[in-house]
Order: C-alpha cells, then sequence, then structure tokens
C-alpha cells in the first residue's frame, strides 16, 4: 500500500498548470464601440455590461485586460478577433503577454 502512495505523490508533482496569457485589447481612432462590445460579448464570452465597461477602459486608457487564459485559447480568440476586425475594414489590435 505505500508504494501505491508513493506513486499517487510522484504523478501529482509532474502535473503543472498551463502558462497564463493576459489579452490585451488596444485603443485606436477607428474601430467602432460597438464592434468592441461585439467582440467582448461573443468571443469573449463577456456580458454587455461587463463588456461595455472594458470597451470604456480600452477608449479612455488606451488598452485593457480582457481576460486571462491558456496560450491556446489567448492566441485562438486573438486571431478570430482580429480575423472579424480585418473583415469589417478596422485596425483593430490584440495583444497578449505572459500572466
Amino acid at each position: 500500500m505505500a508504494t501505491q502512495g508513493a506513486a499517487k505523490e510522484q504523478t501529482k508533482s509532474r502535473i503543472r498548470e498551463p502558462k497564463r496569457y493576459r489579452v490585451i485589447m488596444h485603443n485606436d481612432d477607428f474601430t467602432t464601440m460597438e464592434f468592441v462590445v461585439d467582440i467582448l460579448v461573443r468571443i469573449f464570452h463577456k456580458n454587455e455590461i461587463e463588456a461595455e465597461q472594458i470597451m470604456m477602459s480600452v477608449h479612455q486608457k488606451g488598452s485593457a485586460v480582457v481576460g486571462v487564459y491558456p496560450y491556446d485559447i489567448a492566441k485562438t480568440r486573438i486571431l478570430e478577433s482580429m480575423n472579424r476586425a480585418k473583415a469589417e475594414g478596422f485596425p483593430f489590435r490584440m495583444t497578449m503577454e505572459e500572466a
């Protein structure tokens, strides 16, 4: 029985939480506020009130953290947002940094 407990303990020590990344939205003078709120609701799953608060923070401060995600999720959401912006003709920009 003692060896079984030791094996479980070793397995637990090898598992690491994935690194987390902040997704940062940047302000520009051309992307509409409505588009930004729509991105936050549809892609980042924010409710309308939270989306409007983040959008205003981006507008007033120049940038804001939209969320913190594992790398693949952060990258996918950024790419999806940027592709939608490009299709709409907006110079919308998002970046990510390790949390």
